[in-house]
């Protein structure tokens, strides 16, 4: 088993961020990590997730969604062909810090006889498409966020 997690604190409210992070249509557009998502995303669904780790080939999985907690949490899990060969259970966590921002987490663990072979792109493409999706995340929601203030609080004419 190896498991690989990625942090970054956000400057906006988990609703903000939960509004970026679910809208799938959107993910050709910033996301460079999970190129695109489909289906129904609602636990016990099947959804299509084709993705791409840095300096690697973008790949089509398709997992099942094990939790979905509006604001708060996505988890899936994938198989490679059958259970137990090599398998990948995907979350995305949103924690909301007392100061107003919001802590999101995206983690895998992998299982699987076929994990020892892809150990060295897990710790190294595969984390680093995290941190680079994390990173364009927390600047998405972060644009959203500045762009609506500013709708706020400039004055019309």
């Amino acid at each position: 088993m190896k498991s690989i997690k990625s942090k970054i604190c956000i400057q906006a409210s988990p609703a903000d961020v939960w509004n970026v992070l679910v809208d799938f249509k959107r993910y050709p557009q910033w996301n460079p990590f999970i190129l695109s998502l489909t289906g129904t995303v609602a636990e016990n669904q099947k959804i299509e997730a084709r993705i791409k780790p840095v300096d690697g080939s973008a790949m089509i999985f398709k997992p099942t969604v094990l939790r979905f907690v509006e604001h708060r949490t996505i988890c899936w899990e994938g198989h490679l062909f059958f259970k137990g060969l090599f398998d990948g259970r995907h979350s995305f966590e949103l924690l909301e810090n007392s100061d107003g921002t919001t802590t999101f987490i995206q983690s895998e663990t992998f299982s699987g006889i076929l994990v020892p072979l892809f150990s060295d792109t897990i710790e190294n493409k595969t984390l680093k498409g995290f941190h680079l999706m994390n990173q364009k995340l927390k600047e998405q929601v972060e644009r959203n966020s500045d762009n609506l203030h500013n709708q706020i609080t400039t004055p019309r004419s």
